[in-house]
């Protein structure tokens, strides 16, 4: 493994405080895995699923990209009063949080994030093998691009 700050492990344990999924404006990108999932869960068709909680939004190439809808007050539309509705199918991009390239490309940035997020530096260590393989996840798991 490349010589990276989080060699020996970050400790990090969600405080379920759900600001990562409230409050703010933002993008649960899906993937192609990310959307057989939910519809597993919910028992939808595709088209349904999309129609129902999906949007389409401009991604860094040109292209349109599906993502998750947001309610007026920028929740995710799956979050409720008890935290994750769909926590047992929740996308890549959540479950791998904050483990993304972005976020532990080095140490001011880990610090930086942690202003915003209470579970980052409490609780488990994570080890290095495991933090790369949740930033290997993140960048494997490409967006649904519109047709």
């Amino acid at each position: 493994m490349e010589d990276v700050f989080y060699k020996n492990g970050l400790c990090f344990e969600c405080q379920q405080c759900s600001d990562c999924c409230r409050k703010e404006p933002g993008f649960v990108y899906l993937s192609e895995d990310d959307l057989t999932k939910l519809l597993d869960w919910f028992n939808l068709k595709k088209d349904s699923f999309i129609e129902k909680y999906c949007r389409w939004v401009p991604y860094y190439d040109g292209t349109e990209v599906l993502c998750l809808n947001e309610k007026p007050n920028y929740d995710c539309i799956f979050w409720d009063n008890g935290g994750c509705s769909v926590y047992g199918a929740r996308p890549v991009q959540c479950s791998t949080f904050p483990f993304w390239g972005f976020i532990v490309k080095d140490q001011q940035a880990w610090q930086d994030a942690a202003k915003d997020c209470p579970g980052i530096g409490k609780g488990k260590i994570h080890s290095a093998e495991e933090i790369a393989e949740k930033v290997w996840l993140t960048r494997r798991n490409e967006p649904i691009k519109k047709e």
